[in-house]
């Protein structure tokens, strides 16, 4: 697809709590607007699952950080979605498991290894014309992006978006989710380095009652109306 602007690009940063549809929205923009989308919740679970792999825990802050800096973490986009690889290996699937879903926060609050994935997302937005999604990318990776949206939906209906996901996947009830979904919201609001928090200047989106269509939809308007103010 051709990119907006005739070559003219920005950084869009989408964040928000767990479930609320940020993956899947940024993606449908990045590929609305032929922009690259990177997944950077992916590259903290790849680092989870690695770390698990290895039998190094989220408190074990010094192996955990010599750890990261062994990882190879690369995305790679394609026709049924984006492929993980970790040191050459694809992980996509393995990096969904429940395992790693219940402890991917406690590893992200880790300052090392936020540390080691900022400058990497960072190096990948250097050129423009990225969507990057995450829990802190507006206020601490991107905190120059010209789009940022923070973008949320209620528990209820972010516990029923990754029901429908992981139904006949995994055995978890809707009610165990949604309780899941509130610990993990504290945990990523609390946590002492880059916490879950909207930018002064992002703007909120509600999508509980919205399609997702539409909110990729409200996004790629907003960053065509940033592109034409810039002009």
């Amino acid at each position: 697809m051709q990119q907006d602007g005739d070559g003219e690009r920005i950084n869009i940063a989408i964040d928000g709590p767990a479930g609320a549809g940020k993956s899947t929205v940024a993606r449908k923009v990045a590929e609305q607007l032929g922009y690259i989308y990177i997944d950077t919740g992916a590259m903290y679970r790849a680092v989870t699952y690695s770390s698990q792999q290895a039998g190094i825990g989220p408190q074990e802050a010094g192996k955990l950080a010599d750890h990261v800096t062994h990882l190879d973490i690369k995305l790679q986009a394609g026709d049924n979605g984006q492929t993980v690889f970790l040191n050459g290996k694809n992980v996509t699937e393995q990096i969904r498991s429940r395992d790693v879903t219940l402890n991917v926060s406690h590893y992200a609050a880790n300052e090392a290894v936020r540390q080691f994935l900022g400058a990497a997302q960072r190096r990948l937005a250097e050129d423009k014309g990225v969507v990057m999604d995450g829990r802190d990318i507006g206020s601490h990776v991107l905190p120059n992006a010209e789009l940022k949206v923070f973008l949320t939906a209620s528990v209820e209906e972010r516990a029923l978006r990754r029901y429908k996901e992981v139904a006949g996947k995994q055995p978890v009830t809707l009610e165990q989710l949604a309780e899941e979904i509130s610990q993990r919201d504290q945990l990523d609001e609390q946590r002492e380095i880059s916490p879950l928090v909207r930018a002064e200047d992002a703007i909120l989106l509600d999508s509980t009652a919205m399609p997702i269509e539409e909110v990729a939809q409200a996004i790629v308007k907003l960053s065509r109306t940033k592109l034409a103010g810039a002009k």
